[in-house]
């Protein structure tokens, strides 16, 4: 089965359930700013993870004290999709209380 690509309504909806997270052209976008680099590593190992479980992988850049991810869903033409809110949603829960850069 296709996966959906989701209207702007429906996007917009969801961005508003999660704080921090925008969307940039036609990707989902998320930066995190960490404690130290060892830290953002980490989060980096975490978010590869759930990524892997999921079978879903963003656009991920691991900076200096900085973690940055970019997402969509290459089968639904490069559009933002539920898959797309299910990946951010879990990289939130693992990553709870930390600001956007």
């Amino acid at each position: 089965m296709a996966v959906q690509p989701l209207s702007q309504k429906e996007i917009e909806d969801r961005l508003a359930e999660l704080p921090g997270w925008s969307l940039d052209g036609d990707k989902l976008a998320r930066s995190y700013r960490l404690g130290s680099h060892v830290a953002a590593a980490a989060l980096v190992v975490h978010i590869a993870a759930v990524q892997d479980e999921l079978d879903h992988h963003s656009d991920l850049t691991l900076g200096y004290h900085t973690v940055s991810l970019t997402v969509h869903t290459h089968s639904a033409g490069g559009a933002v999709t539920a898959k797309d809110f299910a990946l951010a949603r879990r990289v939130e829960d693992i990553a709870p209380g930390h600001g956007a850069h």
